[in-house]
């Protein structure tokens, strides 16, 4: 008998030690949640009640409480108070696709179109929709769109982000379809009249719309002011000044350079060349296409580019990228520069920068005394590939989802929208007074004809060695009159 109560109580002590081993090695931490969690109670109970009903009692409440920390971890979170004009994350009202489809979308990368990305994204969370989005530096997406389109292949792309002179290159090869139709139908229901008619005209080629006008830039001046008052400057209104200030910027030992513009690739050097030539009075093509851009008004401008380069930028200026001048300009090694507006929301994120809130912003200089400023104007906008297998319908959705008055709200913070109402309601940064002065007072957009594109490809191929001083102002144009002439005529634009 006593050695049949020594088994008993032998057993016992087995299960209180295996039981006791299970515990939770810090219970103190967690006994905070076992108030809050009442589901697992009587499971437990009913495992451990009768074998170890006293003898384990303390342990049996530590695995209870290792228990409801798992399930206590879930709590409820109170919805942030928003603006009328925020975003609502999640929302996209496209109709969905019976089948799942998938939606590519390649652009290139600056703040706003970053944003203009993810509230794309927010359409993946209406069934069959997955919304895919390439973002590249903009000669890389360039690139790869005429990569994509020109074999006339199915488009991997079902919306590509382009501006003002894509729009003409791209539609006059049949690359973007028409988005009449589906502008018209929308046209209520997204509010597109608060676009202005100038907006839609950038993107309308021989009475035909090819894209939704979402952005407006300019090219404006970026400048430390405390190096403008330590030197007594005035802020540059002529290239004229801004080459007065270079000299006088020259000896400060906290920059690198005093002055770049964007002249570090080819293609580079015939986007600026336009505000200098039109500010002498010239432009690139005469009506019948053949080329203008090697006029005297041609010479005068390229000259003066040339004595910006020498007094300013020199060879090293001459390799800064956009991105290159943006960042220097972050960490004080800049002193100005003229930049894209759509650069401008960076210089006051401190994530990027380290000089928030000390660079100012003016409205480009003007490359002749009296004449318009330095300063172009340009949209970015969406455009649907013609042979997308993507429903068109859908992908329009998806471009008006994204860029709404309600996401322009937004995204007017980061850079210049096309909406009316956003300026209305005062959105936008410090530097957006600059911005509207610049579009303003500046020389407009490009040449709405295909054979632009042909000379911005003959400029960007000659005009480098007029920065280096391999050839003359004179020879280089000269050199690209006879190149493009040679390439139009191949193609039956000059007869």
């Amino acid at each position: 008998m006593l050695s049949r109560k020594l088994s008993v109580l032998l057993v016992v002590v087995m299960l209180a030690t295996m039981v006791a081993a299970c515990a939770a090695p810090t219970p103190q931490v967690i006994k905070e949640t076992v108030k809050e969690t009442v589901v697992v109670e009587k499971p437990v109970e009913k495992i451990v009640e009768k074998p170890v009903e006293k003898i384990v009692e303390k342990p049996v409440e530590k695995i209870v409480e290792k228990t409801v920390v798992v399930q206590a971890t879930v709590a409820p979170t109170a919805t942030p108070t928003r603006s009328p004009s925020d975003p609502v994350p999640g929302t996209c009202s496209v109709t969905a696709p019976a089948a799942a489809t998938t939606v590519n979308v390649i652009g290139w990368t600056f703040p706003i179109m970053d944003f203009f990305a993810s509230e794309m994204k927010q359409c993946n969370n209406v069934q069959n929709v997955k919304v895919d989005v390439k973002l590249l530096d903009s000669a890389s997406a360039q690139q790869q769109v005429r990569t994509a389109l020109a074999g006339g292949a199915k488009s991997p792309y079902a919306i590509v982000h382009g501006a003002n002179d894509q729009v003409v290159v791209w539609s006059s090869q049949g690359w973007i379809r028409p988005i009449d139709d589906l502008v018209k139908k929308y046209w209520d229901k997204y509010d597109l009249g608060d676009i202005p008619q100038t907006a839609w005209d950038g993107a309308t080629i021989n009475g035909k719309i090819y894209g939704v006008p979402i952005t407006a830039n300019t090219l404006m001046l970026f400048y430390r002011p405390d190096l403008f008052d330590k030197y007594k400057i005035k802020v540059p209104t002529t290239y004229d000044e801004v080459i007065a200030a270079c000299k006088v910027l020259k000896p400060e030992t906290s920059i690198d350079l005093p002055f770049t513009i964007n002249l570090h690739a080819g293609w580079a050097w015939s986007y600026e060349f336009l505000p200098f030539i039109r500010a002498f009075g010239g432009d690139y093509l005469n009506p019948d296409n053949t080329p203008a851009f090697n006029s005297p008004a041609g010479v005068a401008g390229l000259t003066k580019m040339k004595e910006v380069i020498d007094a300013c930028m020199g060879p090293k200026g001459l390799t800064y990228s956009i991105d290159q001048s943006e960042i220097a300009l972050e960490n004080g090694r800049l002193a100005f520069a003229q930049l894209w507006a759509s650069r401008a929301a960076n210089m006051d994120n401190p994530a990027k920068s380290k000089f928030v809130g000390k660079i100012n912003f003016a409205a480009a200089a003007a490359p002749k005394p009296g004449g318009p400023l330095g300063s172009t104007v340009w949209n970015d906008f969406y455009m649907i590939p013609a042979t997308s297998s993507v429903d068109p319908e859908l992908a329009f959705q998806i471009i008006m989802e994204a860029t709404d008055l309600q996401s322009q709200m937004q995204a007017g913070k980061l850079g210049m929208v096309t909406r009316a109402k956003v300026g209305a309601a005062g959105v936008g940064g410090r530097y957006v007074p600059a911005a509207n002065e610049a579009i303003a007072k500046g020389v407009g957009i490009y040449q709405k004809v295909p054979t632009n594109s042909l000379a911005l490809n003959a400029l960007g191929a000659w005009l480098p060695l007029a920065g280096t001083g391999e050839l003359s102002p004179k020879d280089a144009l000269d050199k690209a009159a006879a190149d493009y002439t040679k390439e139009a005529k191949a193609q039956g634009f000059i007869k």
